[in-house]
């Protein structure tokens, strides 16, 4: 009963178009209230004690350093390396946006800041070159969706504060499954390409390929240092937002010298917005996640998923196909602060590995940002490049495809993430 109510507060107030923060925050009062425990001054510092948290001091860092890199011109200079190496190569400047969205993943954790950077940047090239057009905005969106899986993450830092999971583990182990991603990508691109008739660009000459390397060397140390921190104890993930936002700052201002006093003001404006909705929306998933907790629905989602909890693949599975039919019509974000604290109970009653799940959930979230209804990067990559829906959405289902077929693998073994991810925790 309580578990009903819960879902049909939520999913009522969503579907009549109140924002989802405000949506969890109704629920939350109706499980207070069902539970007799109304109080205006314990949710006012329920609501604080959400946001009260030290990793999520990330956020706000993270977010100036991707704004910097975009404007001050690290993203520029990531994809004109990439091109320099592989762009001459057929059907080159789709393995030049694959190679750069994986460069950039590693930079701004953000998919709709990565897809944007690729499509204003790839698109008018490969649309001059002929490439078509549906499939060439799929791979760009495609692309785009590797950033919150590779660290640094900012799904991945709310899937840890949500379901109390080491970011530091999540961040070393979403590196191979970003990394395989990318390989996916890659072997589409190739059978999609083999019958095309494309143009070329001209191989560059060495001296151009180091100059190339010369000027993206800057930006590609970036998420060597966040990474190698990490892994080697140097600082923790909230340290290295901060260690990324400063050395973006001074590599965009001392280095390539295109950062200004206005562009600045207008990134800090643009990461103070952001992350204040962020903040928000975090401070009533955890109101409502304590009100979880109280009610015991993770007590009561687990009676119901009984039988699955002693096979735990099946399990996975199972959560896998509801995480996927939810991100569909569910931003990122606010699908996981509802979903992870309601998960995590019956996936530890399950014995499988927290930061395995956090990474399948994020995987299978960002899929669901290009896949329609909603596709939120979908929309994105389609408004920067004026490319139809329909288009885009004809386009990416290859990738969208290979994808899936990667999570089932994923699923079906998985040793496929944990076994790199132990050697890379240590």
């Amino acid at each position: 009963m309580t578990l009903a109510l819960f879902l049909a507060v939520l999913l009522g107030a969503i579907l009549l178009g109140l924002p989802v923060a405000f949506a969890l925050l109704l629920a939350a009062i109706a499980l207070m209230l069902q539970l007799d425990l109304f109080s205006a001054d314990i949710l006012a510092q329920a609501l604080i004690n959400g946001v009260d948290s030290f990793p999520l001091l990330a956020i706000p860092f993270f977010l100036v350093a991707g704004e910097v890199m975009s404007t001050g011109g690290l993203s520029k200079r990531i994809v004109r390396m990439a091109v320099s190496m592989i762009g001459h190569k057929k059907g080159g400047l789709g393995y030049v946006a694959i190679l750069t969205a994986i460069l950039l993943a590693g930079l701004s954790g953000s998919a709709v800041a990565d897809a944007a950077a690729l499509v204003a940047i790839l698109y008018p090239m490969m649309r001059n070159a002929n490439y078509p057009e549906g499939r060439s905005v799929g791979l760009l969106a495609s692309g785009g969706i590797i950033a919150p899986v590779i660290p640094p993450s900012l799904p991945l830092i709310l899937v840890g504060v949500a379901g109390n999971i080491s970011i530091k583990n999540l961040f070393l182990g979403g590196i191979a499954p970003g990394l395989m991603m990318g390989a996916a990508l890659i072997l589409v691109w190739y059978l999609l390409m083999r019958g095309e008739k494309l143009e070329t660009l001209q191989r560059a000459s060495a001296r151009e390929r180091l100059a190339a390397f010369r000027e993206g060397f800057w930006a590609l140390l970036l998420p060597i240092i966040i990474i190698g921190g990490i892994r080697f104890g140097v600082f923790t993930p909230t340290e290295a937002a901060v260690v990324a936002a400063v050395y973006a700052i001074f590599v965009s201002t001392v280095i390539y010298r295109e950062m200004t006093f206005t562009r600045f003001f207008r990134i800090l404006v643009n990461a103070g917005r952001s992350t204040a909705m962020v903040m928000f929306l975090v401070g009533c998933a955890m109101v409502a996640a304590w009100l979880i907790t109280v009610a015991q629905l993770p007590q009561q989602l687990a009676a119901m998923l009984g039988p699955l909890v002693e096979n735990p693949r099946l399990l996975m599975a199972v959560i896998m196909v509801l995480v996927l039919l939810v991100g569909m019509v569910m931003d990122l974000s606010p699908t996981i602060l509802i979903l992870v604290p309601l998960l995590m109970p019956v996936i530890k009653q399950a014995h499988i590995d927290p930061v395995y799940f956090g990474l399948m959930f994020v995987i299978n979230c960002s899929i669901g940002l290009i896949t329609p209804p909603v596709g939120t990067v979908l929309n994105v990559v389609c408004g920067v490049g004026r490319v139809p829906m329909s288009s885009a959405v004809k386009g990416s289902w290859p990738f969208i495809c290979a994808y899936l077929m990667l999570l089932a693998l994923f699923v079906a073994f998985p040793g496929i993430v944990t076994v790199p991810m132990r050697w890379l925790i240590g």
